[in-house]
């Protein structure tokens, strides 16, 4: 009986630290506003502050400690893809100097749908 309650609570565990993928942001990625709210998330500094580390079009003062975020649909062909990233890069790459920004909490999953729609448009 143990067992069993210790291996549920490790599925609730993991639907709590991994929420579904963006079905809501996929659908209207692309409408103006989203795009608008994701680029005043990503170059907000109490936000996204995605400007401190990547070049981005429109942005000032860039950092140069990630690449700059052009052509992202070549370097992430889905939405989803790009999205996983930002969610948690240490996925990807354990040593990324990319923050975690759902995994820990830094964004919520509708802020992380909006910059990646955003994102994913540069």
């Amino acid at each position: 009986m143990r067992r069993i309650m210790t291996t549920l609570s490790m599925g609730a565990a993991a639907i709590l630290l991994y929420p579904p993928l963006p079905v809501a942001a996929a659908a209207h990625s692309r409408e103006p506003e989203t795009l608008a709210v994701g680029k005043e998330i990503a170059f907000n500094s109490k936000k996204g502050n995605c400007l401190a580390c990547h070049a981005i079009a429109d942005g000032v003062s860039p950092g140069t400690i990630g690449p700059p975020l052009i052509n992202m649909k070549t370097r992430f062909p889905s939405l989803a893809a790009l999205r996983d990233q930002i969610w948690d890069p240490t996925k990807r790459n354990p040593d990324s100097p990319m923050p975690p920004f759902g995994k820990h909490r830094i964004l919520s999953a509708d802020e992380i749908d909006k910059v990646a729609a955003f994102i994913w448009s540069q």
